[in-house]
């Protein structure tokens, strides 16, 4: 029985698909206007593991994902420039060229940590008409009011506005901060449509029946969400930060229009933090993806770190815990090769190593499936790795299964190390050999035979690991 966290309530509740078998969830996607930081890859990996979970169990997910290429300003609350302007204008590019090239290296981001692809993307700029036709709706049902020559959302008019993120009204008239905007009748009131009134340099700008402009960030994902999952689906994820404005907005426009609950599910993940900070582009202090690269990791690493902690915990990042990620990951490809080969030399495992490979399974399911515990899935892998009764060909099953949620690529774990010449590999179970017979002269002299061949050896207490010195 699959339980989550719903933001919308502030509890664990067990899911319940409006359509049996079926999921629809939506996940908000970059402004491609910058690299994707770590942090940001963190949200991504969260709702990667939530889809996994979910079709390991047998649903069938359809997953939306947008992709902001207009319209997101540098403050969230309508204020500031839009960032893809912004960027494309530092970096003397158009903002076409600025939103394609960005968008590639996100969606390459995605690839190199395997998280799986939307089976629906949608870029905003390819739906104006379908967010004109939401707006005009929101318009009809007396939510809107024109000012300074661009199109508002009046807050005052929806009754339950901020329940998301449990902001009451009246403390947000009494306490609002002194107005940006002078346009709106309430600081937190948020534009539907831009006109050049106020932006008189935007250079992505459309026909609309307010005036030639563009569109709201928040209006884009009720309009794409809508068009591809119905006007009431499942899940809704993102980061914390959404909570509060983003995703507020969205659920009063897209319930102002269709006057019906529009989500059922909120799921948010917590930030990655570094010094006490979060991460984020605004303020400089960012990795990206490419740059752990550089400093000698794999993206798989980065993904292993992430499991390690819960999704609405925040995680304090370190290239120190990101090495200990590494070496356990690196101990699991390990164990998966060794695996491999005992199971290549087994008749077969019995019914009783089977059950107790099972039951391992099933407690790592539970634990997957109570609100996406991955910590506890990892200590449930490795529980079964260090299990001496489960023979390796049932252990070998077991894991790969678990890695259906885990996506660590365990399959192809321990090819790399088939590459090995076999004189190499003779030499280093030659050494191994030795040692067990407790010669260690002639497992010194192996070791720097293989030194010499750019062979590093490591002996750690599950065996002995290699390396080829580049």
């Amino acid at each position: 029985m699959l339980k989550l966290f719903n933001t919308l309530g502030r509890e664990i509740q067990e899911f319940k698909p409006l359509r049996a078998g079926e999921v629809g969830l939506y996940t908000c996607g970059p402004t491609v206007y910058n690299y994707a930081h770590i942090g940001n890859l963190r949200t991504y990996l969260f709702e990667d593991v939530l889809r996994r979970t979910m079709e390991y169990g047998g649903l069938q997910v359809r997953h939306v994902m947008n992709i902001t290429d207009v319209g997101h300003l540098t403050d969230d609350a309508d204020e500031g420039e839009d960032k893809i302007v912004k960027s494309a204008r530092e970096k003397e590019k158009t903002v076409w060229e600025i939103a394609e090239f960005y968008t590639e290296a996100f969606f390459q981001d995605l690839e190199r940590l395997n998280i799986l692809p939307p089976t629906q993307t949608c870029r905003a700029t390819e739906h104006i008409q379908e967010m004109i036709e939401l707006v005009r709706r929101i318009e009809k049902r007396g939510f809107t009011y024109e000012s300074g020559g661009n199109l508002y959302f009046d807050i005052s008019k929806l009754e339950d506005y901020g329940k998301l993120a449990r902001l009451n009204l009246d403390d947000l008239k009494a306490g609002a901060r002194i107005e940006v905007d002078a346009n709106k009748r309430n600081p937190h009131d948020f534009v539907l449509w831009f006109t050049r009134s106020k932006f008189e340099h935007q250079a992505m700008l459309w026909d609309s029946p307010w005036g030639r402009g563009y569109p709201g960030w928040h209006l884009e994902c009720s309009a794409m969400s809508m068009k591809y999952l119905g006007e009431r689906f499942d899940i809704h994820c993102g980061g914390v930060d959404h909570i509060a404005v983003h995703h507020t907005n969205e659920i009063a426009q897209s319930e102002a229009a269709t006057g019906e609950p529009w989500v059922n599910y909120w799921l948010h993940g917590e930030f990655l933090v570094m010094a006490k900070e979060k991460m984020a582009k605004s303020s400089g202090n960012f990795l990206t993806l490419s740059a752990l690269e550089e400093a000698g990791f794999s993206p798989l690493d980065y993904r292993y770190f992430c499991l390690n902690a819960h999704y609405r915990s925040q995680l304090q990042f370190s290239l120190e815990g990101l090495g200990s990620a590494k070496r356990a990951r690196d101990n699991l490809g390990e164990r998966i090769r060794r695996l491999k080969a005992a199971a290549a030399q087994e008749a077969g495992a019995s019914q009783g190593a089977k059950a107790v490979a099972g039951a391992c399974l099933d407690s790592f399911r539970a634990n997957l499936e109570n609100d996406l515990n991955t910590p506890q899935g990892l200590a449930d892998l490795w529980g079964l790795l260090k299990n001496e009764s489960i023979p390796a060909g049932a252990k070998l099953t077991a894991v790969l299964d678990m890695d259906r949620i885990l996506g660590l690529d365990l399959e192809s774990a321990g090819e790399e190390e088939a590459e090995l010449p076999g004189d190499l590999r003779e030499l280093i179970e030659a050494r191994e050999q030795a040692r067990r017979e407790k010669d260690f002269a002639r497992a010194d002299e192996l070791r720097n035979r293989l030194k010499s061949r750019g062979v590093s050896l490591e002996d750690t207490p599950d065996g002995v690991r290699w390396r080829i010195a580049h």
